[in-house]
């Protein structure tokens, strides 16, 4: 038997509906999700922005059959110029949010009142969608790309399932900042379910996947981010009269790329006249990762 146990809070884990062709994933993001948005002083718009965004690269990158990485950017003409999230298969995790302030504020004040929090298309404004399967052995990249819908990035992510890969796909985000005894801290967590295809054996999918899509929806953002109530608990209380078998845990953590190696060769990419152009008054270059806000000093 697979080790569902819970050794950490930040995990990703695949799961089978046993008397229906859907499978799906969930994923759970405590530390993990609270290091990345703390790297940046970001408010709690963009904070949520990022965490579903960090939720969804997990979701589906954990679910690619090949290793490498999944990248995942929104971009637009709104007050956010564009998030990414970076998830390779061994379980790292990145991202960040670059964004306008000054337009940001603008936003935030013109919807004061509203019952309807900011989300993707409203912050975004018109744009992309872009999803980027990277293998690690250097396989030529995928890219897939469609519009900007909806104010979820789940809703963007089932549009681009049903175009690119016509597979019915339902996913559901959470993000939340929680009060303890530490302070604050940020969770996030996501789930995915996905009809598997129909053949000879299997006949039509069409109305098992509604079945569980209809379950599916009565699942809440407090219990996906309500971590005392564990992965298999949760899935049971979901899908206990159609059986679900709940695979082995697997590990998510936080992990740039960043490194004073890489730094120092992207400063030796530029010509002499632009390295000395880019000279602070101590004599050294300082270039700041945009994922984790570290800052390398390289020295001419």
């Amino acid at each position: 038997m697979p080790d569902t146990s819970e050794p950490t809070s930040d995990y990703s884990a695949r799961f089978v509906i046993e008397t229906h062709p859907v499978h799906g994933r969930l994923v759970r993001l405590g530390d993990t999700i609270d290091q990345i948005l703390k790297s940046h002083d970001y408010p709690p718009v963009i904070a949520n922005l990022l965490g579903e965004a960090c939720v969804l690269a997990t979701l589906v990158g954990a679910s690619l059959k090949f290793e490498g990485r999944l990248i995942l950017q929104a971009q637009g003409s709104g007050a956010v110029r564009y998030v990414v999230a970076d998830y390779d298969t061994k379980g790292g995790l990145r991202g960040f949010c670059r964004y306008d302030p000054e337009e940001l504020d603008a936003l935030i004040q013109e919807n004061e009142g509203s019952f309807q929090s900011l989300g993707a298309e409203t912050l975004l404004g018109k744009g992309t969608f872009i999803m980027t399967l990277d293998p690690e052995d250097h396989a030529d990249r995928y890219q897939g790309i469609t519009p900007i819908e909806g104010e979820s990035l789940s809703l963007c992510a089932e549009h681009y399932f049903a175009q690119s890969e016509q597979v019915p796909t339902h996913i559901k985000l959470a993000v939340t900042e929680l009060t303890g005894i530490n302070g604050r801290s940020w969770r996030a967590a996501g789930a995915m379910i996905q009809a598997i295809a129909g053949d000879e054996t299997r006949g039509e999918t069409k109305e098992s996947f509604q079945h569980i899509r209809a379950l599916f929806e009565t699942l809440g953002e407090e219990e996906l981010t309500d971590f005392d109530v564990t992965a298999d608990r949760l899935l049971y209380r979901l899908f206990h009269e159609d059986g679900v078998r709940l695979s082995a845990l697997k590990q998510v953590h936080k992990q740039c790329r960043c490194s004073q190696e890489r730094v120092e060769g992207l400063v030796q990419s530029f010509t002499p006249e632009e390295q000395n152009e880019m000279l602070e008054p101590d004599g050294k270059v300082h270039i700041t990762c945009e994922y984790c806000s570290k800052t390398f000093f390289v020295g001419l």
